[in-house]
């Protein structure tokens, strides 16, 4: 890339900074592969690149306001092997060691492990750091679905998305909304295995993917506008990501569309971070939303790293990745350009 952090002016004033970090995956296991059999998969030191990634942050000059962690925490393996809790107990027990709050986003390994009902009792909800706009009650998230935003600075609004809201994962095969979901997910797949793309117009039609409810969507255009009313800045947090430029077409969320739409019609977002496709990515979209695919821990090497902090700046935000993640740039959308 060519922006380097180093083009910052000297005038540039830091507001507050914030880390991130995606798909770490922990098992107590040998390493593995990937289900292509094609990458290498460092069940174990994921947890390690975990603890280096805490200490980094526990250790900056200036601590971050928080850290963003982007889903899929712990391995699906851990149900084969009964080690669900155990291993989510040591995660969680590390994640203590943070000077600052976490903000955890579930992702498809959440519920390979727990059921939705599970999740929204235990540690992994963190709902509780939400921030309430009282006078605006329609910005008040259902309970239907796991999202909230809070404010980590003046003028800064962070939204994290349930992006298995409409899902076939953790939820009972009895219930509506499973047969609803399988409904949207057989119309799409025809496929007797429907974690396979194969042959599918709409790759992202799978059973580890999910999508955003009406209900949810709805919520967030709320929240939107209530942030473009009073000038804020937008940061949104998803497992899933939703733009095509900067994924792989088969993990986009199942209606990426739907939700790009919402985003939009609105100038307040300034990026949407997401985990799940392991390799990372990024892309600038048309209307000057940065989309950045965060690397996943569980694929790097011992010998290398990935976690990032994100600098924020009245005009900008800097992502300072380590290892596998890249530096970025992200500048804010220019006041007074038409995007239409």
């Amino acid at each position: 890339m060519d922006d380097k952090p180093g083009t910052l002016s000297e005038n540039s004033e830091l507001l507050f900074s914030f880390g991130v970090i995606a798909d770490i995956q922990y098992a107590d296991l040998e390493d593995g592969y990937n289900f292509q059999g094609n990458r290498r998969r460092y069940y174990r030191h994921s947890l390690l690149h975990l603890r280096g990634a805490i200490e980094h942050w526990n250790t900056e000059g200036r601590l971050p306001r928080c850290v963003l962690q982007l889903g899929d925490i712990i391995d699906g393996y851990n149900a084969q092997y009964k080690a669900s809790e155990k291993s989510l107990e040591l995660v969680m027990n590390t994640f203590q060691m943070l000077k600052v709050p976490v903000h955890h986003t579930w992702g498809n390994h959440e519920f390979y492990n727990f059921s939705r009902n599970y999740l929204t009792n235990s540690k992994l909800n963190t709902k509780f750091l939400e921030d309430q706009i009282v006078h605006h009650p329609e910005t008040v998230p259902s309970e239907d679905y796991y999202a909230y935003h809070f404010v980590p600075f003046p003028h800064f609004r962070f939204i994290l998305l349930d992006a298995y809201d409409l899902s076939v994962l953790g939820v009972d095969q009895s219930s509506p909304k499973y047969q609803q979901c399988l409904k949207i997910l057989r119309e799409h797949n025809p496929n007797s295995e429907l974690n396979s793309p194969q042959g599918l117009s709409e790759p992202q039609f799978v059973q580890f993917n999910g999508g955003f409810s009406q209900e949810q969507l709805n919520w967030l255009n709320e929240v939107l506008t209530f942030s473009d009313t009073n000038q804020e800045k937008v940061v949104i947090v998803s497992h899933l990501p939703i733009y095509p430029e900067a994924s792989d077409s088969v993990c986009l969320a199942w209606n990426y569309r739907d939700a790009l739409a919402v985003i939009w019609s609105h100038k307040c977002v300034v990026c949407f971070f997401a985990g799940h496709t392991h390799d990372g990515g990024y892309s600038e979209d048309p209307f000057g939303v940065h989309h950045i695919n965060l690397e996943g821990v569980i694929e790097t090497a011992p010998d290398s790293q990935a976690f990032g902090t994100v600098y924020v700046y009245p005009d900008k935000m800097m992502l300072k990745g380590r290892g596998r993640v890249p530096d970025r740039i992200m500048n804010y959308k220019k006041e007074n350009t038409s995007q239409f």
